[in-house]
């Protein structure tokens, strides 16, 4: 079984459940953290020391408060843990269900497994966990089910997220463009935006631009 987990997580009830089930199946070293910038720094340290983490459980969703942090959720801290210790197992624990998140979760961040949050959750974490452990691949809990290989939205690149989440938040094409241009994201022209849109319009039937944020939304992109 693992030595030594890593748990983020930032409401007590679910971080008791799921260290209990550490504690089950006899994981020796357990850490708990609520915010994902403590959850990357005890990587690092952990690193540092020589007695690196062996996995990580996350949730997707953490509530802001006071604190400022620079990781503001699950994909956030994996993405920047992959950067130093990509080869960390990972199980998502979390409430979300959009088939095309828990895809890219997977197929961009490399995770191991996924499990939601539900009234068989912690049956099901404990089983995602033993099958990580055992190099299972792909570990899903049970109420969801969807193939992996569905190409109905193969299309859909960072870059169209990128547009996506940016008129979600209410920015105009020229915005749009300029924040491009300022992250060095290519095509950052007002041209090259407006004409991805438009494939976008048609790629999800979408009538305007507020029915493709709202079709979006409804698939997990924003």
């Amino acid at each position: 079984m693992f030595k030594k987990v890593l748990v983020a997580e930032d409401l007590d009830s679910i971080s008791i459940a799921v260290v209990q089930v550490l504690e089950e199946l006899q994981v020796p070293v357990i850490h708990h953290v609520k915010y994902c910038d403590e959850g990357l720094l005890k990587v690092k340290k952990a690193l540092a020391d020589k007695e690196p983490y062996d996995l990580l459980i996350t949730d997707l969703s953490f509530k802001s408060d006071h604190r400022k942090v620079d990781l503001t959720s699950g994909d956030e801290l994996i993405e920047a843990i992959n950067k130093v210790q990509p080869k960390l197992k990972k199980i998502v624990f979390s409430i979300e269900d959009k088939s095309y998140r828990i895809k890219n979760l997977f197929n961009e961040l490399g995770i191991n497994a996924y499990v939601t949050k539900g009234r068989n959750s912690i049956a099901e974490l404990r089983n995602a966990i033993e099958s990580t452990f055992n190099n299972e691949e792909k570990i899903l809990s049970s109420d969801l089910s969807f193939n992996f290989n569905d190409k109905s939205l193969i299309e859909i690149e960072s870059y169209d997220i990128s547009i996506l989440k940016l008129l979600s938040q209410g920015y105009i094409l020229e915005s749009i463009s300029r924040e491009f241009k300022d992250s060095s994201i290519t095509p950052n022209g007002t041209s090259s935006i407006e004409k991805r849109i438009n494939k976008l319009k048609i790629y999800f039937k979408a009538n305007n631009n507020v029915h493709l944020i709202a079709i979006a939304k409804d698939f997990g992109l924003v």
